[in-house]
């Protein structure tokens, strides 16, 4: 995991610098939100917060005066920013400076602020604006840049009303170059990983500009931090976006491209875009057969899920590229990216996904292959093929898997065959069930399974079938998202069989 450390950071408006399993704390004991985690990552994030979500530090005198000087910060304004950043990142709003938050924490990612909005008057008055490319420090191929920079500005102008002109000598509207460490602007950059590239909002002056750090590996395929990604993002902020807590969405502060991932603008991206600029003429003809992608919501009443599957206290949902986190705890379920939880490890449009508390692992699956994680960590070996497992070779694929706590074992769902798998002896049982003879009432085949609360919960499609296994029968069904705990309309409320 890249990290970076912070010494300064800049809101970047023109002419104006500002500065700017999971344990629950249990209040009866006192115990400190930051117990657990070392020195260096408290400091650390008292410096991230403080960067980009707003938190200011107390002064000397005021630690002096508080009763427990040695945690003054924490016992005050520091959990609320905590959980601020939390909740924009879709995790558990613990306040407590876990592993995982810490680890979100120390992700590359834009400078810019997640907090501060620009603000519906910040864009530029007209609809053609232009830049240039300056200075030597370009990283690579130059011809290559400037071919990256054409196509992400090309992006932007697919969706809206603007266009952008390359000049090469004279005075443009936006600048880009590419810096190293301080570059006199007020944000310098940190080496290598952390913060990748900065922009400044519109206006005159630096107004507009984008910086890039010239010590990353940029790259313009699938190795080291892609070019054309960063651009986009930045050529968003030099257009008056703010950063979004959409997941899905370009302006998502956090650097999440995948390699296999066809990087386009998110419904969001070209909703707010167009908000300031107006609709392209060609937007139309150009995305009347795919529109822009939407990130999915847990309140969309035709929502189906991927896999289901409970991850220590949580029960988590996976959905294309992302995936939501229940904690009985709390009563928000944030989405969030699954590559922010297991980074360049766990594939989208997973097809199954099951924990085994007692060997401490998860096991995804997707295709004829499975993966084996440990503490976030992929096992050596991994991925492998499912046949390894026991499945014959007609067996291509796992529609899903159901694991059994207590009685140590998993049953595989594929088609309208159940396998039995048993987890010490690490092999199958027997010969496979058919689904309506171990499941009745219970249609095949399906989308996902999870035990929880002593019932078994089916899902296929957008129905949800919560399913006694002692009595064989099915106790309910409702909409696939009501264990998100969306409100739905009256017709769309649970049905009790009687």
């Amino acid at each position: 995991m890249k990290m970076f450390w912070l010494i300064r950071l800049t809101l970047l408006v023109p002419g104006q610098t500002l500065v700017m399993s999971l344990p629950l704390r249990n209040p009866d004991l006192h115990t400190p939100p930051h117990a657990g985690s070392s020195e260096a990552d408290q400091e650390f994030a008292k410096e991230y917060l403080q960067h980009f979500y707003g938190y200011q530090p107390k002064s000397e005198r005021e630690k002096r005066n508080a009763d427990t000087a040695g945690d003054a910060d924490w016992d005050t304004g520091l959990c609320d920013k905590l959980q601020g950043m939390q909740r924009f990142f879709g995790l558990p709003p613990s306040g407590e400076l876990t592993e995982e938050t810490v680890a979100v924490m120390k992700r590359p990612r834009c400078g810019l602020s997640d907090v501060e909005r620009f603000g519906n008057g910040i864009r530029w008055k007209r609809s053609t604006l232009s830049y240039r490319i300056a200075g030597s420090n370009l990283p690579k191929s130059a011809s290559n840049v400037h071919k990256v920079i054409r196509a992400a500005w090309k992006l932007w102008s697919s969706v809206a009303a603007v266009k952008f002109r390359k000049r090469s000598r004279k005075e443009a509207d936006i600048v880009i170059s590419f810096y190293n460490g301080d570059h006199k602007d007020g944000a310098p950059f940190d080496g290598t990983g952390g913060i990748l590239a900065h922009a400044f909002m519109p206006g005159a002056g630096i107004g507009g500009d984008v910086h890039f750090d010239a010590d990353e590996d940029w790259s313009f395929n699938t190795t080291g931090f892609n070019l054309f990604a960063v651009a986009v993002h930045e050529f968003g902020h030099a257009l008056g976006l703010p950063h979004s807590s959409d997941p899905g969405a370009i302006m998502y502060p956090v650097y999440n491209f995948a390699p296999t991932y066809d990087l386009q603008l998110s419904f969001r991206d070209v909703k707010d875009v167009q908000h300031l600029y107006g609709i392209s003429p060609s937007f139309a003809s150009l995305f009347s057969k795919k529109p822009p992608p939407r990130t999915p919501d847990k309140c969309d009443p035709d929502l189906s899920f991927d896999a289901v599957s409970e991850l220590q206290q949580e029960v988590v949902f996976f959905k294309d590229r992302f995936m939501w986190r229940r904690h009985p705890h709390f009563d928000e379920t944030g989405i969030t990216l699954i590559s922010s939880l297991w980074p360049d490890t766990v594939p989208p449009y997973l097809d199954a996904v099951y924990e085994n508390v007692e060997r401490n692992v998860i096991v995804f699956f997707k295709g004829n292959q499975h993966w084996v994680l440990r503490q976030l960590k992929l096992e050596e070996g991994y991925p492998r093929n499912i046949s390894d497992l026991g499945f014959p070779s007609r067996i291509k694929s796992v529609d899903a898997a159901l694991h059994f706590r207590i009685d140590r074992y998993t049953v595989f769902f594929t088609g309208h065959e159940c396998w039995k798998y048993n987890e010490q002896q690490k092999m199958m049982e027997g010969s496979p069930t058919l689904m309506e003879k171990l499941w009745p009432g219970i249609p095949a085949p399906i989308d996902a399974a999870v035990f929880y609360e002593g019932f078994v919960h089916f899902f296929k499609g957008n129905t949800h079938y919560k399913y006694d296994s002692n009595f064989k029968r099915v106790v309910s069904t409702s909409p696939a998202n009501d264990l998100l705990e969306c409100k739905m309309d009256n017709n769309e409320i649970l049905t009790e069989k009687r």
